[in-house]
């Protein structure tokens, strides 16, 4: 299809998008404010001379189940996954540690008598992977798989505390459950919480949770190659304020949240549609640090040490206390941890023997204090002597987090709450579209929401496409 197209935003979808267009024949340019593509999947230091730590996300297991990265090659742009051991690993206070293993068996039996609850509860999906993330990613519409999706529906609209208390009784899985259920923003008692444990605890199954070698720089890079292979030009320096800045196009997505676009279009917009985008909600911040280390993290449970990521917290009782507290805008006493340590799997990320991890936790949006206590006071609890193999550290509070990515609104890594509603209606009704003739949106504020996948962008560019082709 002969046309222009400019993209503004050179993150995961803008480029997703990009790419769309640029096989479909568009001259398509893509202007992105920073020196590197990325968005919030760059890397770079962060802290000393040769440790590469990951600016924004870090473990992807929704990238490599990606339908749409799945179709490209990526490696030959330089992308390799690594796969740690196990998937995940969540210590307790009891002295042991419950593990995400790629074998759904092996994480079953773990649970004891439980463990057929465990196993009944997630082996249809992991059996049906490809099928279901090809129905979850998929925009709000009828399912082509009613039935999976019925069943995982009916799961997956509970809260994460129900459906762990009605369905796994050992405290061990509902631990575990809690922890991988948080990576939603949401409080674990909010609707649709659960629905994320499902679907990264299968993926964990699935597909494991694996980190790109080199860092999470070599997604968005090889991205980048697809592209410019395919025709595409990216011009990285380039801000756009306005909307007109990018000239006349026959298609422009725009790879920012509501508020950017509200800001770029101003009066442009029609008032009610305006007006909408100014009502969406945005979740939790993230407070984020990064920590060039000496050795590997001492964790007390050796186990640890096979899993990249690792989640702090202790049992659900305490995670639901951490994710409500972030939820009502209060600060962190005891917050639960997410944590990568990439280097135990990829040497390249360190000068020889050394060693980095990254971690961040869930505070108030566009909150200004400090977590670095609490934080290392987490780590120090599953792994004494933590300190102690600290060479420096670097931390970002929510709201430097959003001046480092506009696209973090306060801090909130999915571009959006995601709650029931917005989770259904995002970030309006015309969820890519909008009322300007040629303009999309294509960010993480989009179905399917947030993640590195590339799919808000690639859903976004197939709509544009179609509509372009109906005004021809």
């Amino acid at each position: 299809m002969k046309g222009t197209a400019a993209v503004i935003g050179a993150g995961t979808n803008g480029l997703a998008a990009a790419i769309v267009l640029a096989q479909a024949g568009m001259d398509v340019e893509v202007h992105e404010a920073a020196r590197e593509v990325g968005g919030a999947a760059r890397s770079g230091e962060l802290t000393l001379p040769g440790f590469v730590h990951d600016l924004g996300s870090a473990v992807h297991p929704m990238a490599i189940s990606s339908p749409f990265f799945s179709k490209l090659p990526l490696k030959d742009y330089g992308l390799e996954w690594i796969q740690p051991p196990a998937a995940l690993a969540h210590p307790l206070d009891d002295g042991t540690a419950v593990m995400l293993e790629r074998n759904l068996g092996a994480t079953a039996a773990q649970f004891g008598s439980d463990g057929e609850a465990y196993r009944e509860a997630f082996e249809p999906l992991v059996k049906d992977w490809p099928t279901l993330v090809g129905e979850v990613f998929r925009p709000l519409r009828a399912p082509h798989h009613p039935l999976l999706m019925g069943n995982f529906g009916l799961k997956a609209m509970q809260p994460a505390t129900v459906f762990a208390r009605r369905t796994l009784k050992d405290r061990r899985a509902q631990a575990l459950f809690g922890g991988i259920a948080a990576h939603s923003n949401l409080k674990l008692q909010s609707p649709v919480s659960a629905a994320f444990g499902l679907i990264l605890g299968a993926a964990g199954h699935a597909v494991g949770w694996p980190i790109p070698r080199g860092g999470s720089q070599r997604i968005s890079n090889a991205l980048a190659g697809v592209l410019r292979a395919a025709g595409g030009r990216i011009v990285t320096g380039s801000r756009i304020g306005e909307l007109r800045e990018v000239g006349e196009r026959d298609l422009i997505l725009c790879n920012v949240t509501p508020r950017q676009l509200v800001a770029m279009a101003g009066t442009e917009l029609p008032g009610p549609y305006r007006e909408s985008l100014k009502q969406f909600r945005y979740g939790p911040g993230v407070f984020k640090m990064d920590w060039a280390l000496s050795d590997p993290i001492p964790w007390r449970v050796k186990e640890c040490g096979r899993a990249a990521t690792v989640h702090l917290g202790g049992w659900m009782e305490e995670l639901r206390e951490s994710e409500t507290r972030a939820a009502y805008g209060e600060a962190p006493e005891r917050p639960f941890v997410l944590l990568a340590q990439p280097t135990l799997f990829d040497s390249t990320r360190a000068p020889g023997g050394r060693h980095t991890a990254w971690a961040y936790c869930h505070a108030p949006n566009g909150w200004r204090g400090s977590a670095v206590a609490q934080i290392e006071a987490q780590i120090e609890r599953f792994a004494p002597g933590f300190r102690e193999c600290v060479l420096a550290r670097a931390a970002h509070n929510p709201a430097q987090m959003e001046a480092w990515d506009e696209n973090l609104v306060g801090g909130d890594v999915n571009s959006g709450a995601l709650d029931a509603l917005q989770f259904a209606l995002r970030p309006t009704w015309r969820r890519y579209r909008t009322p300007l003739k040629g303009v999309y949106l294509c960010s993480a504020s989009t179905p399917p929401g947030g993640s590195v996948h590339g799919m808000c962008g690639y859903y976004a560019a197939q709509w544009a496409l179609k509509d372009l082709k109906k005004r021809s």
